[in-house]
């Protein structure tokens, strides 16, 4: 767990943030509208407390999830649970520790951060959009529009985390 894990909660907010900008109608909401049948009266009808709601909380949980895939060092701590929250004479403790002080700050940058974001948005995130977007029988200008919604987002999520968040063997 990061020493700073409040970060996750303002690295939520950046889904927010792209999606407010990038779904404003003089960037690509008129599309988005267009494709998916919308007009403003029927967006003023939607719950927006509760959609904006439970997208921060899914912008939470993906925060907290996309840590692992951005911050190698994260996954090698999970591989030995157990053993590195055990006493301190453990040897297996020990020697990730000693790993972790020499080498836990590699590719811990935001651009190492925001090339997992390119990848996990092309090799992840599209499939998953064009898959739904397939079986509902939407556009190409559907899965387009939104691919380039996640490829911003998880750009900025992945060089955030990647920069920012720290640990205790950084400390």
């Amino acid at each position: 767990m990061p020493s700073n894990f409040y970060l996750h909660f303002l690295i939520a907010l950046v889904p927010m943030v792209i999606g407010a900008a990038y779904y404003h109608p003089k960037v690509v909401g008129s599309a988005w509208m267009r494709v998916n049948g919308f007009t403003e009266a029927s967006l003023q009808e939607a719950n927006m407390a509760l959609i904006f709601g439970l997208a921060y909380l899914f912008s939470l949980m993906l925060s907290f999830f996309y840590t692992s895939l951005v911050i190698h060092q994260a996954s090698i701590t999970s591989l030995f649970v157990p053993e590195i929250i055990e006493a301190e004479d453990n040897p297996i403790k020990t020697e990730i520790m000693a790993l972790l002080a020499n080498y836990g700050d590699r590719h811990r940058n935001f651009g190492h951060g925001a090339v997992h974001g390119i990848f996990t948005a092309i090799f992840f995130a599209l499939p998953i959009i064009a898959i739904n977007a397939l079986f509902d029988r939407r556009s190409r200008t559907y899965i387009l529009i939104h691919f380039g919604y996640w490829l911003l987002t998880l750009i900025l999520m992945g060089g955030l985390l990647c920069a920012t968040l720290r640990f205790s063997w950084e400390a």
